[in-house]
């Protein structure tokens, strides 16, 4: 059974998608077909990939093995985040003080594209500014009392700094010791947008093709992708399947695990309790390495997220453990039921910093095969600024582009089965941690 089989069953208690009922579907692929950019998955990375594309002249097709939006694109927490999925000093470690303003800046642009395609295809996300970053106690706060002189004094991002005093005037929980507050980071509805995109995408001309699977990729000049009912010929390939490659290209997806993590969804709030609970309307994370997320929607739903783990993990009453860990955060929810649970898997690297770069085929790299993945919990931003990344690498202006693929990414040893039982071990250990305040 693949991951793919296995994850159907995270995605169909939806809350976005119970209110969000499709209007229509992509055809599948049917026969041969070519284009000079084929992207394997209908996402946020291949659509922002495919739109960059196509305004730069391209003919582009995008194949999708379920339906657009269907993976962690469309049923994440929707936090746009600064940054990266790892400290701003492993990016320094290995890339340097200078290089790694171009990827911290490169993540703030990111940010800036999906107001840009709101604007452009009329896409109503539900966007939201605002996000907390909260400490659960002294030590996790003067972590990040650092994390934030680090980003004002190397990357010229302040961020406002709330103590133990004023706490409760931004967060309505006795959980949280202090937190660090960003206007421009924020959050929104993840489906609503990735569909957005994929009608952006269509009306420049992409071709996008949903329950198309790709299961093997012959390399050549023009790239062979073969998928059930038809082949597609490609001049250049943008492999942005992430987690759900499934054998595609072994050589990259080694050095991503998939790791499920959980979203409750309450039913609608009274308006006084809703606005109550995070005043300033932003969304929140703990800084734990197991961490809490959470929001509370448009329509005024506690949307709580977390409880990470591998597929062999897995809760077993998955709507109860999840709401025990909101009423932990938020005893004043102690009496809504829980009206959704889903989930999904999260593609991460060993040190959650994005994998970008040329995939090795036939035992050299290819010239003219590209990965996005690796995004580690920060794809709502990452993926836009990816799209346009690898767009500005097949016309030739690759200078951004090879700074994200200086960043080195180890296998995870053991490939997926050993790895899942690694990243196992790795997340009861972090919880340890977390739970003893380390």
């Amino acid at each position: 059974m693949s991951l793919l089989d296995t994850d159907v069953d995270l995605a169909r208690d939806c809350a976005y998608a119970a209110a969000l009922p499709r209007d229509g579907a992509f055809a599948a692929l049917d026969g041969s077909a070519q284009c000079d950019v084929a992207i394997v998955g209908g996402g946020l990375a291949g659509l922002s990939a495919a739109i960059e594309l196509a305004d730069r002249g391209f003919a582009v097709t995008v194949l999708e093995a379920h339906e657009v939006g269907w993976g962690g694109s469309g049923r994440n927490g929707g936090q746009v985040i600064h940054g990266l999925g790892c400290d701003p000093q492993e990016v320094e470690r290995q890339l340097g003080l200078e290089r790694a303003r171009i990827v911290w800046a490169a993540s703030l642009e990111g940010m800036d594209i999906i107001h840009q395609r709101c604007e452009r295809f009329a896409i109503d996300a539900e966007w939201r500014s605002g996000y907390l970053m909260a400490a659960v106690n002294a030590r996790r706060g003067r972590a990040l009392e650092s994390l934030a002189d680090r980003l004002a004094s190397r990357y010229d991002y302040p961020l406002t700094r709330i103590d133990p005093r004023e706490i409760a005037q931004w967060i309505a929980s006795p959980r949280f010791h202090s937190a660090l507050h960003d206007a421009r980071s924020g959050h929104l509805n993840p489906l609503k947008y990735t569909r957005g995109l994929a009608r952006g995408a269509a009306s420049l001309g992409v071709r996008i093709h949903e329950g198309t699977r790709v299961s093997a990729l012959v390399p050549g000049e023009r790239t062979q992708l073969v998928t059930p009912r038809g082949v597609l010929s490609a001049r250049w390939v943008v492999l942005a399947g992430n987690v759900y490659l499934q054998g595609v290209a072994p050589q990259v997806e080694r050095r991503v695990m998939p790791v499920e993590t959980f979203i409750a969804s309450t039913g609608p709030l009274a308006e006084p309790l809703a606005a109550s609970l995070i005043p300033s309307g932003s969304a929140v994370s703990d800084n734990n390495f197991v961490l809490d997320y959470f929001r509370v929607s448009a329509d005024r739903r506690m949307l709580f997220g977390g409880c990470e783990s591998h597929r062999l993990s897995r809760p077993a009453n998955l709507a109860e453990t999840m709401r025990r860990r909101m009423v932990a955060v938020f005893p004043q929810l102690a009496a809504q039921r829980v009206e959704h649970v889903w989930g999904g898997a999260v593609d991460v690297t060993l040190n959650r910093a994005p994998d970008f770069g040329r995939v090795p085929c036939d035992g050299s790299r290819a010239a003219n095969v590209y990965c996005l993945q690796g995004f580690s919990g920060h794809g709502l931003a990452l993926t836009g600024i990816a799209g346009r990344l690898v767009a500005e690498a097949l016309t030739g202006h690759a200078s951004r582009f090879d700074v994200f693929a200086r960043l080195r990414h180890l296998a995870f040893p053991g490939g997926r089965r050993l790895g899942a039982t690694m990243v196992g071990l790795g997340l009861a250990w972090y919880r340890l941690r977390d739970a003893l305040g380390w």
